[in-house]
């Protein structure tokens, strides 16, 4: 089976290892480019402020590489701040930048989802009012920050206070005509299309604005992500919890 693996190309190749050593062909086409922070100074003065916090959620793996760099973290995380994470991956890219296991706080590999809800769950006990949280996030090609606010939201309304900080941009990838190509004919050769992100559809749309996804299928690690396959047209949309191993098991009783 081929699976059409979307992911932006930094966070891709554990996954395409993954799937390949399932047996299945792999056909890269990032949807996401990542590229730096414009404000390099704001990470910075993050960085050397993070023991005024008392945790520091990152949206994920993009969030991680991009602070550890930029912010020039050079010297042990603070004792009495988490860090805060919605899934493995990201879990595993604050391993690797030296923040301790046990000041991760992240949704269980079993959970139904790895999103802010599932990790709101188990945060709100810490939360109390005048609670300082640093938002490490993302933001458009035009450098302003951009993804869902449901956690600031929650956070906010629990009286704690609320700081954002940009890692990385994101945006659509510019394809070659071989590109455009290749992934029409993935819409209409029975490929499997893996999304973790509404926003990797919107771009794709965007990429080939006149191709039909009736005959297409798609694989989503979230309803939220599965609706938006079906918007787009996609004439199958399966939803598979996000966690490698149950991808990889809905691909094969696909």
């Amino acid at each position: 089976m081929r699976v059409v693996l979307t992911r932006p190309r930094q966070e891709a190749s554990r996954w395409e290892q993954a799937l390949r050593a399932q047996g299945h062909d792999v056909l890269l086409l990032p949807l996401i480019e990542i590229g730096p922070a414009h404000d390099a100074e704001s990470l910075q003065r993050a960085g050397a402020g993070l023991t005024g916090y008392d945790a520091v959620m990152f949206v994920s793996g993009s969030a991680v590489h991009g602070f550890s760099r930029d912010a020039r973290l050079q010297a042990p995380w603070p004792a009495g701040t988490r860090a805060w994470c919605t899934g493995p991956g990201t879990a595993q890219a604050l391993l690797a930048a030296g923040v301790p296991a046990n000041r991760i706080d992240s949704p269980s590999t079993d959970a139904a989802q790895f999103d802010s809800e599932t990790l709101w769950t188990q945060v709100a006990a810490q939360v109390r009012p005048g609670f300082r949280v640093l938002l490490v996030r993302g933001a458009g090609a035009d450098g302003r920050a951009s993804g869902r606010d449901w956690l600031a939201s929650q956070l906010q309304a629990a009286n704690a206070e609320v700081d954002t900080v940009v890692a990385y941009t994101r945006r659509p990838p510019v394809w070659s005509d071989a590109e455009r190509a290749t992934a029409a004919a993935a819409a209409e050769d029975g490929s499997i299309w893996l999304f973790s992100s509404s926003e990797a559809i919107a771009n794709l749309l965007q990429l080939l604005p006149h191709c039909s996804w009736s005959r297409a299928r798609a694989l989503a690690t979230h309803e939220r992500i599965a609706q938006s396959a079906r918007d787009a047209g996609f004439g199958v949309v399966c939803l598979s919890r996000p966690a490698e191993e149950a991808v990889i098991a809905t691909l094969e009783s696909s």
